[in-house]
Order: C-alpha cells, then structure tokens, then sequence
C-alpha cells in the first residue's frame, strides 16, 4: 500500500497518510506524495475543501527517525555535504510550506496522537476537529529539537506568546479538552463520529462559494503582515473581482429567489 492515500469525492479531497503500523510517521516517500497531493488538490478546480487524517489509531507520530537515521528525511544526515558541514536546504517544497500557501480551505481531522511533525502538520490546517481520546505531543524539548516544520509560526499566533512557551517549554503532552480551551482545536469530537463530523464540516464549506472562499483564506493570511490600511485595500480590490463572478450573481440570485444558491468556482 502507499504511505499517502488520495481520494476525491463531492468537491472534497481527502488526503490520508498511510503507514499505520507506525501510528504514520512520516517517511522520505510520504513527504514527496504529501506534497505532490497538495499541489494536486490546489491546482484541481474541481476540489473546494481538503481533509487531512491518518489511518489507524495515530494521526502522525513525526518525522520517522529510521529515515532519519538512514540520512533520509528532514532529520537525516543527507542535508550534509559530502566533504562534512553544512549543506544548503531548501524548505521552498516541503509539505508544511506548500501547506501554508494553499488557497484551498483544509480541514485536519485530527484521529490519533499528533507528535513532532505530526503536530506541527495539524497547526498548518485552517481548521482543526479532534477526537476525544487523544493528545497532541509538543516534546520537542525533551528530545533537544524545536518544532522545525511550523510551530514555531504558528503557536504564538494560535494562542499567545505566553501559551506558546507554555506548551514549549514545558513539553507536556496536551489531552483534548485542553486543546480546545487553549484554542488548538475548534471542536473535539467522539472518536467514532470524527470523519462523519469531518466530512459534515468539509461538505459545508464545499457547498459555499469557492472562490469567496479561497480569497477570504488568501486575505487572513496576508493580514497577518499587513496594516490595516494596506489590508483594507488588498480586501477591496479582491472584492471587486469578486463582484464580477458567476457565483456572485447566484448568490445574490438565490437569495432573491429563496433557494439554495448553486455554484461552479467561476
């Protein structure tokens, strides 16, 4: 079997990754097909929501350390060079940096413990359901590491400066109901219905406008460097695109005529 499996159904794109037997740790092969995958669901006009999960009973335990010790991976020694010392890395493909870029709304389905990579991957999503009989893992600091693929970014902006060296520092792990009182998760859910719920939520915002979606993603993220006054601008100019799309027209149509509007992304 493939370490990632793809599927697409009814405007969603499921991504899940695929090594069970290792509660999904991610391996030289998963990286390139997580990225590959990504990549894919963006650029398909026919996906409007992306859901990612794990098989089995982990979502991702990081990064997997037997690549890692094999000099694959993020965490090998490949990224040396041949003479010894340091060699240049790009991080311009990685999945967690292609994953920041998307426009497409990704929702993480959060099945199993989410650990290192894992955990850094799930903070990268938009949205966030988690069951509730499991943890998330920031142990960076017990095994002398910093979150390397994004939580570094992505924590204080989630949950404060404070709360972000909180989890930080003191490396424990986060069960669900803390999760969600700190913010990580929007909901937590019963281990059995999550993909239902997952699938519920994906299938709502499917049936939304497409691209008032992915412009309303684009701007959050630009907002975050942006002043208020350049912002306002970028959102303004966006909006009249907006204005002269089909799926404005059958927004404002749908409404007039009381029904449930119908829209094709263009």
């Amino acid at each position: 079997m493939p370490d990632l499996l793809y599927d697409k159904s009814d405007h969603v794109a499921t991504i899940t990754l695929n090594r069970p037997e290792r509660l999904n740790a991610i391996s030289f092969e998963m990286l390139e097909l997580l990225t590959q995958k990504l990549s894919e669901a963006e650029t398909d006009n026919d996906v409007r929501v992306i859901i990612l999960t794990g098989a089995g009973r982990g979502f991702c335990s990081g990064l997997d350390l037997k690549d890692a010790a094999a000099g694959k991976g993020i965490g090998g020694a490949g990224v040396l060079s041949p003479g010894g010392g340091a060699a240049h890395f790009g991080t311009r493909n990685l999945p967690t940096t292609v994953l920041n870029e998307l426009d497409t709304p990704i929702l993480c389905a959060i099945n199993g413990p989410a650990a290192g990579y894992g955990l850094d991957l799930a903070l990268g999503c938009d949205i966030r359901l988690m069951s509730d009989q499991t943890k998330l893992l920031p142990g960076f600091a017990k095994r002398g590491i910093i979150p390397e693929s994004g939580g570094t970014w992505y924590l204080p902006r989630l949950v404060g400066w404070a709360k972000a060296c909180e989890i930080g520092f003191l490396a424990d792990d986060i069960p669900a109901d803390r999760a969600l009182a700190l913010g990580l998760v929007n909901q937590v859910v019963p281990a059995d219905a999550l993909m239902d719920e997952a699938r519920s939520w994906a299938a709502k915002m499917a049936n939304n406008a497409p691209l008032a979606l992915q412009a309303m993603k684009r701007l959050y993220r630009h907002g975050l460097n942006e002043d208020f006054e350049s912002h306002s601008h970028h959102v303004l100019m966006q909006l009249m695109l907006l204005f002269r799309s089909q799926d404005f027209q059958e927004g404002i149509l749908s409404f007039m005529e009381k029904r449930q509007p119908k829209f094709v992304g263009k």
